[in-house]
Order: C-alpha cells, then structure tokens, then sequence
C-alpha cells in the first residue's frame, strides 16, 4: 500500500525525538512492501544537522516552510492509499491535519499517529476547538507512541474510533553494542533536549545526584543545555549525532532515562532512549513510571530510581560486573519482544484488516 506520512523529520534528529522512532517503524514497514513518501518542512535549522542521508526504506520530500508548499504536499495525499499525519511537526499542526482529511481519497485510510499523547490529550481537555479533537470524526484510527490503556481510553473517550499504542522498540541495525569512546567517558550519562517538561525531573533525577556524588563524572548530551547552571563534575555535550548513540550509551558505567512530566504521569511511556540503550548492552537507570515492567524487568534489566536518592543510591553500589549484567539482560530482552519488526507486524495487520474491512464494506 502507498502511505502519505507528514510528521517533522526523517532525515534529522535535532530538536527532533521522534526521529528514531519514525526510522524503525517506516523501515520496519517498507519490508512489509509498503510504498512510503515522508514529507517533512525546512524548519527549525534540521536539514542543516541531518544525521542521515534520504533511507532506501521511504522517499524524502523536504519542503520550504511556506503555506504554498504546505498546500503542495498535501495534494499528494490524494495518490496514497494510507495517509498519516504525525503531531508535533512545528509548523502548519493544525493544517496539516485539516489537510489530510480533506485531500485524502475516499477508499484511503486515515490516521493521526500521535508521539506525545499525554501531553496532547491535556491540551484536547482545555480546549474544546482544538484541531485534533475536530478530526476524530473522519479520522479512522489513532495510533501512539505509547500510553497504554489511559490513552487508549482517554482516545476513544474524545470520540477516536480506534486507538491503538504502538510503543518505541529497537531497531538492532541501528542501536548495537560497539567499542568505549573516550568522549563519552563518565560514571553515569543523560541524553535528551532541554524541554519545559522535562527540565525539573532532569534536575532532580540527574543534577542532584551529580551534586551529591562530587567525586563522580556526569554528562549531559542534547540541545539547550548550555545555558543551565549545573555542578562542576557534570560536562555538556551539545547535540549527539544519532551515529553517536552507540558509543555514548556503551561507554559511561551507566545512563539514565528521565521521563517528560506527561509521558510519567500517564505511564506506559518508554522513551526511544530505553530501547536505544538496552540494544546497546548499557545499564540503564530510569525514572519510576506505570508500566515499566511490561518493558524491562526492575533490578534485573534495568534499575529504576524513584527520586535523586535512589540515583545516588544506585551509582553508589553499582560495580562494572552487575552493569555489564544488566546491560546483557536489557539487550535479550529487547531482542526478543520489542523491536521494531515486531511494532511494524502489529501495524502492517491493523493496515491490512482495515483494508479488508473495506472491500468487505464496498
């Protein structure tokens, strides 16, 4: 089937994280044959920190950030068989949903693929005219990054007629194990962007414990950072390249996962880092969160940490054998439930019995 995806960037994973989410998935689903265009803007300084070149798996379509490109793109919805419109792509939201609804074909089908949920379900309950909550009626399916049944129920209680979570996984072509780099060398990492939601629970569960453990190395990658006052042995890394990953999550003795305020108050959230980190082998520590344990195994898989305490606690009585231990046991567990071969099989037949629906239907 030919799919019509418009979400925020394939190519680029700066200000970006839905980026290695959306490869895993659409590469996953192109070996089902699916024939895939994704359609993304110049926007935001991306296309000048692309971490990858336009994939086999999808054809790139970069267009300018103007409302007349906007308009050209979603022309192209008419010709695909599946129309996607992901959120959060920074520029034309609302238009861009409006836009599928009213350019997709009849017999196509559509759907808002939402990888913030949480945090969009809380916008739906305090505004009675937001686009997606205008949508719902012709949409035919709703599908998430995560969430689980709060989100499904919150979903279908908005008027979506199917919602289905479709979680972050790991892609082990991409996310593997590979040799220390000095430059990444710590006892315990964090990744992410500066974000509103995000920048207490970073404070607590990273800047404190760093501030606790003064004779313990800390670093801290991603955008925004430079600005925030943090303690002397935490070093900032700016922006890591997605080629970077693997080195940076195999090299320090452990990292962290901090979950955004929405995604930990909801659960049933894993971010990409998770799986990005157990494909590595790394031993990760993460936020405590609802669901956690339909993902990885708490103390044997992975460590979870319920404030900076506990993070103190953890890196204190943490010796290389026991990471190494629980690094190998996050890996063997990914492999075999949640990689992306297997979220691209759930898709694939969620595709395929709509479809059968409607011939049935015709």
């Amino acid at each position: 089937m030919k799919i019509a995806f418009y979400g925020s960037s394939l190519l680029s994973s700066y200000w970006n994280g839905a980026a290695t989410y959306y490869r895993g998935i659409l590469k996953a689903l192109a070996a089902h044959g699916h024939d895939i265009i994704f359609y993304e803007p110049d926007a935001f300084d991306r296309q000048q920190h692309r971490d990858i070149d336009p994939p086999a798996y999808a054809k790139s379509v970069v267009y300018p950030a103007t409302p007349d490109a906007m308009r050209a793109v979603l022309a192209e919805a008419a010709a695909a068989d599946i129309v996607v419109k992901a959120n959060g792509v920074g520029v034309f939201d609302r238009e861009l949903l409006e836009g599928i609804v009213e350019h997709a074909s009849p017999h196509a089908l559509k759907i808002f693929w939402d990888v913030d949920a949480a945090a969009t379900l809380d916008e739906m309950r305090g505004a009675p005219d937001h686009p997606v909550l205008n949508a719902l009626p012709d949409l035919d399916m709703v599908l998430t990054y995560g969430g689980g049944p709060p989100v499904v129920d919150a979903y279908r209680d908005f008027g979506a007629a199917t919602c289905v979570p479709v979680y972050n996984a790991l892609d082990p072509e991409t996310h593997f194990p590979v040799a220390p780099d000095d430059r990444f060398a710590c006892d315990l990492a964090f990744l992410g962007n500066r974000l509103p939601d995000r920048e207490a629970r970073v404070e607590e569960f990273f800047l404190k414990p760093a501030a606790a453990l003064p004779n313990r190395q800390f670093l801290i990658g991603g955008n925004g950072w430079d600005t925030k006052q943090m303690p002397q042995n935490v070093r900032h890394r700016g922006h890591v390249y997605t080629a970077e990953h693997n080195a940076f999550n195999c090299t320090p003795k452990a990292v962290l996962n901090v979950a955004r305020d929405s995604m930990a108050h909801i659960g049933f959230s894993p971010a990409t880092r998770v799986f990005e980190a157990a494909g590595a082998a790394a031993c990760l520590i993460t936020d405590a969160w609802k669901g956690i344990e339909q993902f990885l195994i708490p103390d044997q898989e992975v460590l979870v940490a319920r404030d900076a305490l506990d993070v103190a606690n953890h890196m204190a009585a943490l010796t290389p054998e026991r990471a190494r231990a629980i690094g190998q046991a996050a890996l063997a567990r990914v492999l075999a439930e949640h990689t992306y071969d297997l979220r691209a099989a759930q898709v694939d037949a969620l595709f395929r019995e709509h479809a059968a629906r409607a011939v049935e239907a015709a």
